[in-house]
């Protein structure tokens, strides 16, 4: 089942007016990427049954002294890594910045991308690969950095 042009339009619009940087849409014989900002997307194309990247994360302190989290900006299916044996974005260790992408949370085939939205080092990946998380669950925690 495709999309008409008409359900496009409506994606669009619905995008253009959300928070979301980028939205990726694959089904059958269709495929849809958007990115707001229109830069390159520097992405391979990227197979139906592969995870891709699309947005935004929600980051709360953890309390004094235990860092930072990155919470599941969504339910869905969190995902490490951009595809099977591809490896995962960040590590224990890895350093991030505001807009590095940490991980994929998969909804409905959609695959949004989840920013690390603070800068600092991965202390604690808390989530495992392709497990189901909820809004606001702990995916990593991070050792803050001004």
């Amino acid at each position: 089942m495709g999309l008409s042009d008409e359900d496009v339009r409506e994606i669009l619009r619905i995008i253009d007016s959300s928070p979301l940087e980028e939205l990726r849409i694959e089904s059958e014989g269709f495929s849809l990427h958007v990115r707001k900002g229109g830069g390159p997307i520097d992405a391979p194309p990227v197979p139906v049954e592969r995870p891709a990247p699309a947005p935004a994360a929600a980051v709360r302190s953890s309390g004094p002294g235990e860092g930072v989290v990155i919470a599941s900006p969504m339910l869905g299916t969190f995902y490490r890594a951009e595809g099977p044996g591809r490896p995962p974005f960040v590590d224990v260790g890895s350093r991030v910045e505001p807009q590095t992408t940490v991980g994929i949370v998969e909804v409905m085939k959609m695959m949004n991308s989840v920013p690390a939205g603070v800068t600092g080092v991965i202390e604690e990946v808390c989530a495992e690969n392709a497990q189901l998380v909820e809004y606001g669950q702990p995916l990593f925690r991070v050792r803050g950095e001004p």
